[in-house]
């Protein structure tokens, strides 16, 4: 795979469109349609594909269907369905009118079968699905005619009929399209088009006991729809010609084609459907939600916002190059955004306490602090400060090295938007650990500038220790400790980081935040941008989730 240059956005597919408009293709319309099989929560991969879509129609004054490819009644649910619909809303798009599911058309995809047997295109084959593989042959050796292809119209026909009214077992019999077993293109080789199923469907409950393939309703369902731009990734590439062929041979209202884009390949995380199940499953995550998830649910619970999801997607454009992309472009994106939209809060991971020994200890002052720097209609807020604050445990230091602006003993920092103060004493706890700094204020400093124009380099974000909320935080890191998971041919759930989780459960926060609502994403000043979480958060017991880092720790780590 190869990087991609990022900010060039490439999209071959918009000059594919811009060239029909201007070639009166499709009679000037452009519809397209995303969809998803409802058998797992969307994911980032997912996004790219939805942004496109959509984001094409809009572009283009078209029309973007969702249509739910339900054919699969044994891992397809309800929920599943609620949630796709959930997440595509949650990314700013609207298919109005225009939701559809392929078991809208089982009876129509039903005729259409009928029409080829009686072509003399398709037949009922009795193989096993061991025998059928066999009989397909490989890449480098031509597939053999089943025994079964030689059936009459009328034996097919009548098969065909007995599979639909349940006569027979699962995998007794399969349809199959009749082209051509000597194909350099396996799937060209007599293809299944449906098979038995005895499960209850989430929608048609126990009408249907066949059901038809991906390949064959797909280009059905798309020629149904009037569907111009039938956008797929590049898997399906060599499914193209059994695309065509289907519809070459059937009689539809409208003539579909079908385009391929290289899927989203992102480091230090999988996208495959099959392995988030199994992260699921096997517990390594807790759900499909999991702030570590490439979910969108799971995005969306850590704080990356709709605006960022979109951005990212422009960005890494639309190619048919098979590519990585670095999940720091992502984070960009993310910190972008955020950096305009999020209103400015303190905070304090590992509170050390800071006593200030020359202020009344009964007296609170009401400081001001804005929501945004660079946004004042956004308004401001009240900060209490008292004779008693936190500071993070980080920022002091008892033998300061060079270079080090922030607490030592005899230096003077300030407090954001307070005052400048000065550490003079230290207390430690029976085990000998900095339990607590003895300080002093220089009261000629409210707002934390100097009168008399000291220059003071350290500047440390606090809060008040008497109205401070407890605050419960999860800094979550990459799920995977290497860009590629998968690389390399072992067990990739080896490679998932032990350390993607971090829970701090004595963190303070200001008091402005226990207005917070489930959502609501925030700066913590100097630490990152951070979400209340959406599930657990409460007024009482505040918990935030760290969306990202204010720039990428990651970079800094890889260039050591």
């Amino acid at each position: 795979m190869t990087a991609i240059e990022v900010g060039k956005a490439p999209n071959f597919i918009r000059r594919i469109i811009e060239d029909d408009l201007r070639n009166g293709t499709h009679g000037g319309r452009v519809h397209t349609r995303f969809p998803p099989e409802p058998n797992g929560y969307l994911h980032l991969g997912h996004a790219k594909s939805i942004c496109l879509n959509f984001g094409l129609a809009a572009e283009f004054k078209g029309k973007c269907n969702l249509r739910f490819d339900d054919t699969n009644p044994e891992t397809e649910e309800v929920e599943y369905v609620e949630s796709i619909e959930e997440d595509v809303r949650w990314l700013g798009f609207d298919w109005e009118d225009r939701l559809y599911f392929a078991s809208d058309y089982f009876d129509q995809l039903y005729g259409y079968a009928v029409d080829l047997i009686r072509q003399g295109k398709a037949y009922v084959d009795s193989l096993s699905g061991d025998q059928i593989r066999e009989y397909r042959g490989t890449l480098t050796e031509p597939g053999r005619d089943s025994p079964y292809r030689k059936r009459s119209v009328e034996e097919n026909l009548a098969l065909f009929e007995r599979m639909r009214n349940g006569e027979f077992a699962d995998g007794e019999h399969v349809l199959r399209a009749k082209i051509d077993m000597q194909s350099p293109n396996i799937n060209m080789r007599d293809p299944v088009l449906y098979r038995i199923r005895h499960a209850t469907h989430h929608r048609t409950g126990d009408k249907w006991c066949i059901y038809p393939l991906y390949d064959f309703t797909h280009c059905l369902s798309d020629a149904i729809e009037h569907i111009t731009h039938s956008i797929c990734t590049l898997e399906f590439e060599d499914h193209r010609p059994l695309y065509d062929w289907c519809l070459d041979n059937l009689n539809t209202p409208s003539r579909p084609r079908q385009y391929e884009f290289a899927r989203l390949n992102l480091d230090y995380t999988v996208l495959s459907k099959r392995r988030l199940i199994e992260l699921v499953s096997a517990g390594h995550v807790k759900g499909w939600d999991d702030p570590r998830m490439p979910t969108l649910s799971g995005i969306r619970r850590r704080g990356h916002t709709p605006e960022a999801i979109r951005d990212f997607c422009e960005r890494i454009g639309v190619t048919k190059a098979d590519t990585r992309i670095d999940l720091g472009v992502l984070e960009n994106c993310v910190r972008e955004h955020l950096g305009q939209a999020a209103m400015r809060v303190m905070g304090v991971l590992d509170p050390l306490r800071v006593v200030i020994e020359n202020y009344d200890s009964g007296r609170t002052e009401d400081l001001s602090a804005p929501n945004h720097p660079q946004r004042p209609e956004l308004g401001g807020r009240t900060l209490p400060f008292c004779n008693e604050i936190y500071i993070e445990r980080e920022d002091f230091m008892e033998d300061p090295p060079k270079g080090f602006f922030r607490l030592a003993p005899g230096c003077e920092v300030r407090l954001r938007y307070a005052y400048l103060i000065t550490c003079r004493d230290v207390v430690r706890d029976a085990s000998g650990k900095v339990a607590e700094l003895r300080c002093t204020f220089d009261p000629a400093t409210r707002g934390g500038d100097a009168p008399d124009g000291r220059k003071v380099k350290g500047t440390l974000h606090w809060v008040s220790a008497r109205h401070a909320l407890t605050a419960e935080v999860r800094l979550y890191d990459r799920l995977f400790s290497v860009p590629d998971p998968d690389a390399g041919g072992g067990d990739w759930r080896a490679n998932l980081n032990p350390h993607s989780v971090t829970v701090l459960d004595r963190c303070r926060v200001e008091p402005s935040l226990s207005h917070a609502r489930p959502e609501a994403r925030f700066q913590f000043e100097r630490l990152g941008y951070f979400c209340a979480d959406r599930r657990d958060w409460s007024p009482d017991r505040p918990v935030f989730n760290r969306t990202v880092t204010l720039r990428d720790t990651w970079a800094k780590k890889a260039n050591r």
